[in-house]
């Protein structure tokens, strides 16, 4: 068996980090440098296009608030205001107000929050077990569908979880590809090969549960893993 030098191992360790940490687009700060309330530009462009970040307004006396959540929609830093309510309460008054030069943007808000779907059990594990990251167990989505009637996961729904559990990230592993969704703009951050998926895949995603009593999701055996993953 030929022995790897202890060099050529380090540069093999570091690519496949590089590789995984290149799949994550990085979280970043900007700033508006022109806005009419729903089209803004930033100084600089987010890493990437389609993804989104929270807007905060500097009030002044040491006061912050978010006011709103946008997504870039050009190569070119420019952007647009996606969401005004960032979490609803019915006992708390919306802020409303507008989207102002120089207020201060974090893109890739939530980022290290990520929602994995996957084939079944063993991908689920391998991914997680590798990739540092705070992963909201798939289980908790499900539930979510259930109470809602839903049957498979759509960009809707996906959207509605990212909100109510402050989801950054949505990573789908496809047959042998993965691509990483952000849920507040609906748009593909993210894309690379993944080998070696399972011909076998759980319905509609890998979860500790086999079926659920009511609702829609009671069928939740009876689809096509891969072909549902193909709507993203």
């Amino acid at each position: 068996m030929q022995r790897i030098a202890p060099t050529a191992f380090m540069l093999i360790v570091f690519l496949s980090v590089s590789l995984v940490a290149g799949f994550f687009p990085a979280s970043v700060q900007r700033t508006v440098v022109s806005s009419d309330g729903t089209h803004i530009k930033l100084n600089r462009p987010f890493p990437v296009t389609g993804m989104s970040g929270i807007v905060i307004h500097n009030f002044g006396n040491q006061l912050e608030a978010v006011t709103g959540y946008i997504a870039q929609s050009a190569a070119d830093g420019s952007a647009q205001l996606v969401l005004k309510e960032i979490i609803h309460h019915d006992e708390l008054p919306s802020i409303k107000t507008p989207l102002a030069r120089g207020d201060k943007v974090l893109g890739g808000y939530l980022y290290d929050t990520v929602l994995l779907l996957a084939p079944d059990a063993e991908t689920y594990a391998k991914i997680t077990d590798h990739t540092k990251k705070h992963w909201i167990h798939p289980d908790l989505f499900a539930m979510f569908l259930s109470t809602r009637g839903d049957a498979y996961p759509t960009r809707e729904n996906l959207l509605q979880f990212a909100r109510e559990y402050q989801v950054g990230l949505v990573y789908l592993v496809k047959r042998n590809s993965a691509v990483l969704l952000d849920p507040i703009s609906g748009r593909i951050v993210g894309k690379k090969s993944f080998k070696h998926t399972p011909a076998k895949a759980q319905y509609p995603f890998y979860m500790r549960f086999d079926t659920f009593k009511t609702g829609i999701f009671s069928d939740s055996g009876k689809g096509d893993y891969y072909k549902s993953m193909e709507r993203f």
